[in-house]
């Protein structure tokens, strides 16, 4: 898949399409990103997105990327094929800084003089 939108959210008449991309088959494809849960309206949003573009598109299709899906949201999904949900996941990991060593500091030395 290729994103085709410079960069910048597309405004069709029901909104604005997040990224906006083309799949191998050459169907338009709308991603719509939530922070967080999605709900059956988040369905609704990219369905509406999806049919503004059915207007210049031959064939397009959905991604709907949240952090989680309520029920509702995914029972509205099975009977829209064309809409695929997908779950982010962020894992943060901590661990203490340590100093570099005495080797280390004359080798990165080393590397910033040549």
């Amino acid at each position: 898949m290729s994103i085709t939108d410079d960069g910048r959210e597309r405004k069709p008449a029901s909104g604005f399409i997040d990224i906006t991309g083309r799949d191998r088959e050459g169907a338009a494809v709308v991603i719509e990103l939530k922070a967080g849960e999605a709900d059956r309206n988040a369905i609704g949003q990219i369905l509406a997105y999806m049919g503004d573009l059915m207007a210049t598109e031959k064939s397009v299709r959905g991604i709907l990327i949240a952090g989680d899906f309520t029920p509702r949201a995914v029972a509205a999904a099975r009977a829209a094929r064309n809409v695929r949900l997908i779950r982010y996941g962020i894992r943060f990991s901590f661990a203490p800084a340590r100093r570099p060593t005495q080797l280390q500091c004359g080798v990165i030395s080393t590397l910033h003089s040549q």
